[in-house]
């Protein structure tokens, strides 16, 4: 069951890069963006920020700021990213700052995925269609992959499902009403 608290970390790969990208997730969302950010973007918006200390006010970085609301998230909770240049310095102070507001902490590995599983927003088979997507090394394992995380088995087994419950209703009937003449 996911638990209350907001949740961050670098969804980008670790080390010195262009961009680097900070993801949030949960109820502190609005709060954080508040702290940090001193005019928020509207939900679903691109915009251009410096990222500034919670709690002392000081520029740590300039970003691309996004917000989804949680109806429209990936995690199905509120969910902001932060854009930020990839330095280690940059990715280490944002970090930081996110610790400092109450209520956040760094995610586990897999939480952000593990959230959108327990808020109904992707399916066991999708999940593990991500999973495979993200060690993907060929072309092939790439498709198929996508295409499993996309819902592909999902839909499958849903037919499947919808057949059983259909068979099994069937031979209830017919076990029940055996003495009838149909």
């Amino acid at each position: 069951m996911t638990d209350a608290s907001t949740i961050y970390a670098l969804s980008s790969a670790p080390g010195r890069a262009g961009v680097a990208v900070i993801r949030l997730s949960g109820p502190a969302v609005g709060e954080a963006l508040a702290r940090m950010v001193k005019a928020p973007p509207k939900p679903r918006y691109a915009a251009f920020r410096t990222i500034r200390h919670p709690t002392t006010g000081e520029a740590l970085d300039g970003a691309v700021v996004i917000w989804f609301e949680a109806s429209s998230s990936e995690t199905g909770e509120d969910v902001a990213e932060f854009q930020i240049h990839g330095s280690r310095a940059a990715i280490a102070a944002v970090l930081r700052a996110l610790g400092e507001i109450a209520g956040c902490r760094l995610a586990e590995p897999g939480e952000f995925v593990r959230r959108a599983f327990e808020n109904g927003k992707l399916d066991l088979a999708q999940v593990e269609g991500l999973a495979d997507f993200i060690e993907a090394e060929t072309e092939a394992q790439r498709r198929q992959a996508l295409a499993q995380a996309g819902g592909v088995l999902s839909k499958l087994y849903d037919g499947w499902r919808t057949k059983l419950i259909d068979i099994a209703a069937l031979t209830e009937a017919a076990i029940d009403f055996s003495d009838e003449a149909d």
